[in-house]
Parts: C-alpha cells; structure tokens; sequence
C-alpha cells in the first residue's frame, strides 16, 4: 500500500450532516488517519475543528471548483484545512459529449491549476462512467480531455465508475500513468444501481488489478451507496486493503 488509505466523506454524508465530529470520530476508530471531504469550504471551521479533535488530516477535498464564480474562496478553505490537493467531482454528461467539450473543460481546468499553484495547492477532476462512456471516433471523452491538459493537473480516478462506463480500468490508468494521484476504490456490480455496492474484494471489479496498475495512488475508499451499515462496509474494505494491497 503506497500510505495508509483515505475515505471520501460523502460515504457517510447523512453522518456528517446530523454530526460532523461523530462522524469523523468514528472513522478515526475505525483506524482511518486521512479523509477526502466534498463541499469543505461550506463548513471549513467545523471540519477543521472535527480534524483536530480526531487527529485526522486531508490530503485532498472535492469542491465543485470547475462552476464556481469564486474558486479563491475554494483554495483559501484548502489551505485552512491543510488540503495540499483539491478535485473537481462533476462535470453532467451532457457537457462532456465532443472534442470541443473535452477541450473547454481542459482549458477551464488549466486555468484553474494556474491560480491553485498561487496557493501552493495542485488541482484535479475525478471521472464518473459517462467520461469513458461517451466517445469520439473511438476515443473517450476522458482521454480527449487529459490530452488537452497542462501536465501539472492531477487525476482522481473513480475505479468503479471507469469500470461501469466500459473502460478496461487498469489498462487506462497504466496509459495515465503518474497523473493518477488518487483512486476511488469501490466494488460492488457493474451497475449504475449504487445500492449494489460492496467493500473491496466482494463484487465485480478488478480491485487488485486496479491497485496494481497505479501503485503511486493514494486509495480512497468510497461508497455512493451501501445496503448495510455504511460504516461498516468502510471497515470491511480497509481491512481488506490492509491486507490484499501490498
């Protein structure tokens, strides 16, 4: 394992919601050292306050950076909170159908790591199925928008979603090679149904395939949705990375 493995948050977000330092409390215990928050410059006091009493940090938070009038007000929230990596989670499928819209967004995002070096931050996008789904002669949208780059973006490929949008996921992260900063590890079915869900090493993706194509990532675990105890399935897939990803 290249470090001890993150949590996305929004896993959990009805327990952040209702109590965002019990919630934080309970992955410390579940043996979680690192977190990924979304939305963290809506409630940096609260999440800095709910870090330090945990003893948890943040090496990366997605922020919707890509749509904001304000991406400053972003990147200042990252520094407070000791972010060194934030990541855009979402761009809607229907703004990634062309080589155009690939470009556009690259160059949106190139401009945006431009003022994220400012505050000594890197910046990146996370994929979901319809980037690998939608394609132009053949080639994904994903590989058009990374083509059109500046090489200091980073990636956070969501392994599940890459999976469920037809790509052969290591395959497409060895073709990205270091750029991949950040893994979304999930299993589960290859189905938009997220309650399908499972911890790692319990359903249909190539978990160790995954890990072993980008061993340079740092893991994060995630679930969009879970059947069961969602803290509980948090655990089963760090027990399982500690022990399979070596």
């Amino acid at each position: 394992m290249s470090a001890q493995p993150s949590v996305q948050l929004y896993s959990v977000r009805d327990a952040v919601q209702a109590d965002l330092p019990a919630a934080i409390a309970r992955l410390a215990e579940i043996g979680f050292t690192q977190v990924e928050p979304y939305a963290f410059h809506t409630r940096t006091e609260e999440y800095k306050a709910a870090f330090t009493a945990s003893g948890i940090t943040a090496p990366s938070g997605h922020a919707a950076v890509i749509d904001s009038d304000n991406p400053r007000e972003i990147f200042e929230a990252a520094n407070a909170l000791g972010i060194t990596t934030v990541i855009d989670p979402f761009v809607p499928s229907d703004r990634w159908q062309t080589a155009d819209d690939a470009k556009k967004i690259a160059e949106r995002v190139n401009e945006l790591q431009v003022i994220a070096h400012e505050y000594v931050l890197d910046f990146g996008y996370h994929n979901h199925n319809w980037e690998l789904e939608n394609t132009v002669d053949g080639t994904s949208v994903l590989e058009l928008f990374v083509a059109d780059l500046n090489p200091g973006v980073v990636l956070e490929i969501d392994t599940f979603w890459a999976t469920v949008g037809g790509a052969d996921t290591p395959a497409l992260l060895k073709s990205l090679g270091d750029r991949v900063k950040f893994l979304h590890v999930k299993d589960g079915a290859k189905s938009t149904d997220t309650s399908l869900q499972q911890p790692a090493g319990q359903g249909e993706i190539d978990v160790p395939g995954i890990l072993a194509a980008a061993p340079q990532a740092l893991r994060v675990v995630e679930f969009d949705a879970y059947g069961g105890d969602v803290f509980e399935g948090i655990a089963a897939s760090l027990a399982w990375l500690k022990e399979n990803d070596k």
